[in-house]
């Protein structure tokens, strides 16, 4: 049991009988009233995000869930493999315990979280950015880096992103992959 105090990012909790893991979490204290946790929650099996509000200091139920680092294989008719390094054992995760998968890439690292009791895996989670080449992209004019706008563009993995205009094919960029945003390029 946890308190809305232990509250962060990446916690799992048992919540109306299903997993959920908390994505962003908000501490309110309004000038009238008692204080509460604005909370957004994502059910691990559905993937399917919810707004939710708790009273300060209510005990909720979390998991006991486990990171595991393996390596992205394929992509086949069942799902997404991803292979253990320590002990070699393969697991498959059907798309919708992937989230983010398009940008994900052959060979890359990626954490699974497991639940601790079942040994069951939930989730797969990339690291917070990726790196990848840009395949397609219309060209950028010279001297376009003086406003913030942004064209599409293909990657390596097909993924659709938005880039700035200086940005052309061939180009090594660094993807936030909570929300598929540009960061930086990669030299």
């Amino acid at each position: 049991m946890a308190t809305t105090a232990d509250f962060r990012n990446g916690l799992v909790l048992n919540y109306n009988g299903d997993l959920h893991v908390i994505t962003e979490f908000q501490h309110v204290k309004p000038g009238k009233g008692p204080a509460f946790v604005r909370t957004k929650l994502r059910n691990i099996k559905t993937g399917r995000v919810i707004d939710n509000t708790f009273n300060a200091g209510v005990k909720v139920e979390t998991a006991r869930v486990e990171q595991r680092p393996h390596q992205y294989l394929y992509k086949d008719d069942y799902g997404y493999t991803f292979m253990d390094n320590e002990t070699f054992e393969q697991v498959v995760l059907p798309k919708a315990m992937v989230p983010f998968a398009d940008i994900m890439k052959e060979g890359q690292v990626a954490t699974i979280l497991f639940h601790a009791e079942t040994e069951l895996p939930l989730t797969a989670e990339l690291p917070t950015t990726v790196e990848l080449v840009v395949t397609y992209t219309e060209p950028g004019l010279k001297g376009d880096t003086a406003t913030n706008t942004l064209k599409p563009a293909i990657v390596e993995t097909g993924a659709r992103i938005q880039v700035p205009l200086f940005i052309d094919t061939d180009t090594k960029i660094r993807i936030k992959t909570s929300d598929y945003s540009y960061v930086e390029r990669v030299k």
